[in-house]
């Protein structure tokens, strides 16, 4: 395959994007906020938050909220999150995609708003340890759409702007790309709809990571 319209670096999201994980995201938010008595978010505004650093998607959902309400409902979320976490798999052609871009030269990277702690377990379980040429995570830089977790990508790996794609299922994906100048392209099958993703700058939306695999053949 050859290598696609001079991307070298491919940057991905994680959750929703490459892991189906957005249905548990979204139960584990509600579960919290029912567990410690606060009303519960629309199953809507939980998945609009998908992608942002967790300070910041409880910043959204509950913006009056305490500081120690906001402890709490961490715990809770993690609490249902990983007891789910076995039910999480990788969207059919995450492997495949994968292993083609890194066979054609492509240097691959993830941006997420997961924890460092949540997405190496998450690298471990599903078999991609060593995969990533680099990762970085939101308690290790801003919260999406700041740009900074894509810049420092970048950097680790020597690419530029012109050279980078994210690849992402939200709105806040795509932003970070704006914000950044790097290309992207959004997929419809995580977090956000295609009429939201296609008001951002993008080469493509797309509707799974077959798909995906075929833009890069193009």
């Amino acid at each position: 395959m050859a290598k696609s319209r001079a991307y070298d670096l491919v940057v991905f999201d994680w959750d929703g994007t490459l892991m189906d994980s957005t249905a548990n995201i979204v139960n584990a938010l509600q579960y919290a906020f029912t567990e410690i008595g606060l009303p519960i978010p629309s199953r809507e505004d939980c998945a609009y938050v998908i992608g942002l650093s967790l300070q910041d998607a409880m910043k959204y959902l509950a913006p009056t909220m305490n500081e120690s309400d906001y402890q709490e409902i961490v715990l809770k979320y993690r609490e249902h999150y990983f007891e789910n976490a076995n039910q999480m798999v990788l969207y059919d052609g995450a492997t495949q995609l994968l292993e083609k871009l890194e066979a054609s030269g492509h240097f691959l990277a993830v941006a997420t708003g997961k924890s460092r702690l949540g997405l190496n377990d998450a690298l471990k379980a599903t078999g991609l340890e060593g995969v990533f040429h680099t990762t970085r995570c939101a308690d290790e830089s801003f919260s999406k759409p700041n740009p900074a977790m894509l810049f420092e990508v970048m950097d680790r790996v020597g690419m530029t702007v012109e050279q980078t794609i994210m690849i992402g299922d939200t709105t806040h994906d795509l932003q970070m790309a704006k914000s950044a100048g790097t290309h992207a392209i959004g997929l419809t099958h995580g977090a956000h709809a295609k009429e939201a993703l296609s008001k951002l700058p993008n080469r493509a939306i797309l509707n799974n990571l077959h798909e995906l695999l075929e833009w890069f053949e193009a």
